[in-house]
C-alpha cells in the first residue's frame, strides 16, 4: 500500500472540440460524448483533484488543434490538469506548462528520439511523465499506430534518466471494461523506481480499490469509459479509494 493518497484521473479525450472515447486506441472507433469543459466541470463537482486531458487530434495528426482547451478546463475547473496526446517538441512541453497543465505526459518522442526526455526533463522537471502503452510487451507510438521498442527495455533506459512518473496503457483492455491489466502493472511497477500511473480497463470501483493496493509504486489509475457509462460513480470512486489508500 502507498503511503501516498492514491489519485483518480478522470479522463478528458477531445478530438475536433468534444469529449469522446476510444475503444483500444482505434480513431474509426469512437463515441462522441459532451463538451469537454463541460465534461470536466462535471467530474471537478464532485471533488477530484486532478483531471487528464487528452488531445487526439494532436496524438493521431501532430496537429494540436485543442490545446487551447487545458487553459479553459484549467480556469473552469481549478483542477490540475495532466495533459497528453502529441507533445512531440520541448516547445509543445513548455507550451502546455504555459497553458495551465501541472503535468505533460510526453509518449512517442521519449519512445523514438533518445535527447527528447533529457530536454524536456530540462524544461518540466518532476512535472514531465512518460506514457508508455503497449500491446503485451512491444510499445506503440503515433496514436498507437507503429512499433516503438521492446516495454521493459525502454523503461529501463528511462528510468536511468530521472523520469518521476510514467503512465503505463495496456492498449489491449483500453476503452474495454475489462478490468486492468494488473499482471503486467506489478511487472511495470517492479521495474522502475518511478511512480506509475495506471490506465486502461478500468470497469468498477472495485478495479479502483484493487489498483490503490497493488504496489507501492501504483499511485494513481486513468479512469475514461468507465465514468462515461457510468459503470464508475466518481463520488463513490474517490471515497473508496481514499478509505483503503489512506
Amino acid at each position: 500500500m502507498s503511503d501516498a493518497p492514491f489519485t483518480l484521473y478522470p479522463a478528458v479525450d477531445i478530438r475536433d472540440g468534444r469529449a469522446v472515447r476510444l475503444t483500444q486506441g482505434r480513431a474509426d472507433a469512437a463515441t462522441e460524448y459532451d463538451d469537454p469543459v463541460e465534461a470536466a466541470l462535471r467530474f471537478a463537482a464532485t471533488g477530484t483533484r486532478w483531471l487528464h486531458v487528452v488531445d487526439l487530434d494532436a496524438a493521431f495528426t501532430g496537429e494540436p488543434r485543442n490545446r487551447r482547451l487545458i487553459e479553459r478546463i484549467v480556469a473552469a475547473t481549478g483542477c490540475d490538469v495532466q495533459a497528453s496526446g502529441g507533445v512531440r517538441t520541448v516547445d509543445d512541453v513548455r507550451g502546455a506548462l504555459d497553458l495551465g497543465a501541472a503535468r505533460v505526459v510526453v509518449g512517442t518522442m521519449a519512445l523514438t528520439d533518445p535527447a527528447f526526455v533529457p530536454a524536456a526533463l530540462d524544461v518540466a522537471g518532476d512535472r514531465l511523465a512518460v506514457g508508455l502503452d503497449a500491446r503485451g510487451g512491444t510499445l506503440r507510438a503515433r496514436g498507437w499506430t507503429e512499433d516503438a521498442g521492446d516495454l521493459f527495455e525502454v523503461l529501463a533506459r528511462l528510468d536511468a534518466l530521472g523520469v518521476a512518473r510514467f503512465v503505463f496503457t495496456d492498449i489491449e483492455t483500453d476503452g474495454m471494461l475489462s478490468g486492468p491489466n494488473l499482471a503486467m502493472l506489478r511487472r511495470v511497477a517492479d521495474a522502475t523506481s518511478a511512480a506509475v500511473t495506471a490506465s486502461g480497463g478500468v470497469a468498477s470501483v472495485a478495479d479502483l480499490v484493487t489498483l490503490a493496493t497493488l504496489h507501492p509504486r501504483v499511485d494513481g489509475a486513468i479512469v475514461g469509459r468507465a465514468l462515461y457509462s457510468g459503470d464508475v460513480d466518481l463520488a463513490e470512486a474517490l471515497a473508496a479509494v481514499a478509505a483503503v489508500a489512506g
